[in-house]
């Protein structure tokens, strides 16, 4: 076998026995991250790990978060397939926290298939190898006349086989071999992987057991509530907490301080810090719940008091018609073309913030212990950079906080933050006891790191010959100076950068007092309607047929690169999956009634490209109903599991409709309007669409993450139907300020 040298704490790692069983990791030297961004070397790190008891069970521990995107269930299939294992006979165990044997721990970026497909294959692929070697050396063969088959090794020329519990021990004991020779699996072999697999806790979650964060409980558990100042920023001075300690059930009643690095940047949505607030804890939830609404609190509200929705609005027009503050993006001369081409649009976009409202209200569990320890509970997505702000601002070592991973109620970017854990972590530190925060709906509505709104102003100019030659856009966002907020920008290379000769990006930041972060597609999200929309725009108005006019502005299939040579945008993919959706849709054949229309949008977003067609009608009364959704996806060339696949593409696009119809963050004297789902409503069941087709496009690429690249397409995608539909062309956001319902 070949061989990596180890040294003898990584090798009593990878080979820990347990009843004469065996422990695999896979050691590699991967980039340690802040999440998405590159850092230093790190030294051995484990990916993945496999457990082989003496009796023959396999026991795989699923490394990520799950939130519903399906890595627990993914994870382990890459892993299986290579073990060559049986599937049914394996269990899946959900990791606590550990980087330093698990490598990246986190859940976002869609990024769990594109970091972990290979070396996953080869954690798999390894420890197949070391039981074959393991077999051999127990027969007394050549490793290469043996072969395995559902967990058992095989030798075929003597007709004898042993189980895998029954070489445990002995491939325990071998050197580990280096994991980048290690033979993988053609596709063609592939047992599990490609096949639809349910996920392993279907059932676990259809009859109610404990899984979620919500769900923990311990002994001598007390219950917590968190009230922050309704004006972001805002400070308490002062409450009735005397009066707090009377009420039944409360056992402890305190100001939080202001942790001064979170509440001196609020604009820019730290991820990190400790926010001020009062903190009740009781016997129970409902009895410290019931307590707030005794709360009376003198709160320093801060510079943003005074900050509302219809004043930035205001403040965006008048900005609007003033020279832009800064340039993003200048290429060719577009202030001289723009007036000698054959059609000019000018058109205002605009967005407004979104909330994430995940079904599971923020919680954490915190037992601060007599030791200076800490052990936590927490549905987060980056549990990592939770213990690290747990040390921070508790001044605890990172090696003294103990991190269980539980399943999330959703996430889509809002549990990229860890607030909800430090808040648990301090309330637990000062009862000296274990504690559950449990954020209400209000609270998560009211205190959440927005998906940023923004206005784009936007000038385009076609050709004589249909050719889009010139695009302007003052993007009107949200930040200081030249600095956004958090992911409120407009990338340099966002399409249709690079495929314009005369294109320009310039900007105007409006100071913000509301937090903002990632939501699911972060930026695309909303710029992919602004965009996708504004280019079927243009070529209605000149005349042109719109899924032409988007394939010429695409071009040839091509690696399209930036100014700096890297390449950001293969028009060749996302030319492969708009003439999919095309072909799918019957868009050319297509016999529709009257009142019924058919919108095409394309985006690439976190490495997949995806074009989406939406067929639509509209009643004469504005009731929207989407009838089919065609949805192309090229994320490469393997789907691991074809059934988590669909279903993130189906979730992906109903979640897109209800921040397209009714989804609104506003603000008044610097506080959110919004508290609940009846504010702040999701599509219904029977306002889905009753089909989504996903058509998936194999292409010799990585295969890529899908949690989130068939979201944004749906907004356009709808949009530019009801514009085929009614002539009504929609530039603001949502559909119901317009008049529009489900219908």
């Amino acid at each position: 076998m070949d061989s990596v040298l180890v040294d003898r704490r990584c090798f009593l790692r990878v080979t820990g026995l347990a009843g004469g069983g065996m422990l695999l990791g896979r050691y590699v030297s991967p980039v340690a991250e802040v999440f998405g961004q590159p850092g230093a070397e790190a030294a051995f790190v484990p990916w993945a790990f496999i457990r082989i008891t003496a009796d023959g069970s396999v026991t795989i521990l699923a490394k990520n978060p799950e939130g519903g995107q399906g890595v627990k269930t993914m994870l382990p299939m890459i892993v299986a397939e290579e073990l060559d294992v049986d599937w049914h006979d394996v269990q899946i165990e959900q990791a606590d926290l550990d980087e330093s044997q698990f490598g990246r721990q986190r859940a976002g970026g869609s990024s769990a298939t594109p970091i972990n497909w290979d070396p996953l294959r080869q954690v798999g692929a390894a420890a197949r190898k070391m039981l074959i070697a393991a077999a051999a050396q127990t027969w007394g063969v050549a490793p290469d006349t043996c072969e395995t088959s559902v967990g058992r090794v095989l030798h075929r020329p003597s007709g004898r086989s042993l189980g895998y519990g029954e070489l445990a021990a002995t491939a325990s004991t071998l050197t580990p071999p280096a994991l980048d020779t290690v033979p993988l699996k053609a596709p063609a072999d592939y047992k599990l992987v490609g096949h639809p697999t349910p996920g392993v806790d279907n059932v676990a979650i259809v009859v109610g057991e404990p899984l979620f964060g919500i769900d923990v409980n311990v002994p001598g558990l007390l219950h917590a509530v968190f009230e922050k100042c309704p004006v972001f920023g805002g400070t308490p001075l002062s409450a009735n907490l005397d009066t707090i300690m009377t009420m039944p059930g409360v056992r402890h009643a305190f100001i939080v301080e202001s942790d001064e690095e979170m509440s001196s940047t609020p604009a820019r949505g730290k991820l990190s810090g400790l926010a001020p607030g009062v903190a009740i804890v009781a016997d129970t939830w409902w009895q410290a719940e019931t307590a707030r609404k005794s709360l009376e609190v003198e709160w320093d509200e801060g510079p943003f008091a005074a900050q509302s929705s219809e004043d930035i609005a205001n403040r965006a027009e008048e900005l609007s018609k003033q020279p832009p503050a800064f340039t993003v993006r200048n290429d060719g001369d577009v202030e001289a073309v723009l007036p000698g081409t054959a059609t000019v649009v000018e058109a205002a976009y605009s967005y407004p913030f979104i909330a994430h409202a995940s079904l599971e209200p923020q919680n954490c569990t915190a037992h601060y212990k007599a030791d200076g320890s800490i052990e936590i509970w927490t549905p987060s997505q980056t549990p990592q950079l939770g213990r690290a702000v747990v040390s921070s601002v508790l001044d605890i070592p990172e090696d003294k906080i103990t991190v269980h991973l539980m399943r999330m109620g959703g996430g889509f970017g809002r549990r990229l933050v860890n607030d909800y854990t430090v808040e648990a972590a301090w309330i637990s530190k000062v009862v000296a006891g274990p504690v559950k925060l449990l954020w209400s709906r209000e609270d998560d509505t009211r205190h959440d790191f927005y998906r940023p709104g923004g206005f784009q102003y936007l000038t385009g100019g076609v050709d004589a010959d249909g050719k889009l030659v010139a695009w302007r856009n003052h993007f009107v966002s949200f930040g200081e100076g030249e600095e956004f907020s958090l992911r409120a920008d407009l990338p340099r290379e966002e399409f249709p950068a690079n495929f314009v000769p005369n294109y320009a990006v310039h900007a105007t930041l409006i100071p913000l007092g509301a937090p903002t972060g990632s939501l699911r597609a972060p930026r695309s999200n909303a710029i992919a309607w602004v965009i996708q929309s504004f280019i079927d725009e243009l070529a209605h108005a000149a005349g042109a047929d719109p899924i032409q006019f988007k394939l010429d502005l695409l071009g040839d299939p091509r690696m399209v690169t930036n100014s700096d040579g890297r390449d950001v945008y293969d028009a060749g993919r996302m030319r492969g999956v708009v003439e999919l959706a095309v072909e799918k849709s019957g868009w050319r054949s297509r016999r529709l009634p009257d009142g019924t229309g058919l919108g095409l949008a394309f985006q690439f977003d976190h490495r997949g490209y995806v074009a989406e067609v939406a067929e639509v009608s509209v009643s004469a009364a504005k009731r929207v109903k989407v009838n089919k959704v065609w949805a192309a996806i090229d994320v490469g060339r393997q789907i691991i599991n074809p059934s988590g696949a669909n279903a993130q593409v189906e979730g992906a696009i109903i979640d897109g409709l209800s921040e397209l119809m009714a989804q609104e963050i506003t603000f008044e004297r610097g506080r959110t309007v919004q508290s609940n789902f009846h504010e702040f409503p999701m599509v219904r069941l029977a306002q889905a669409p009753p089909e989504i087709e996903a058509h998936f496009r194999i292409t010799d690429n990585p295969p890529t993450g899908l949690g989130e690249p068939t979201l944004p397409p749906i907004l356009p995608a709808v949009c530019n139907a009801i514009f085929a539909s009614t002539g009504t062309r929609v530039r603001s956001l949502p559909l119901v300020n317009h008049g529009f319902r489900w219908a």
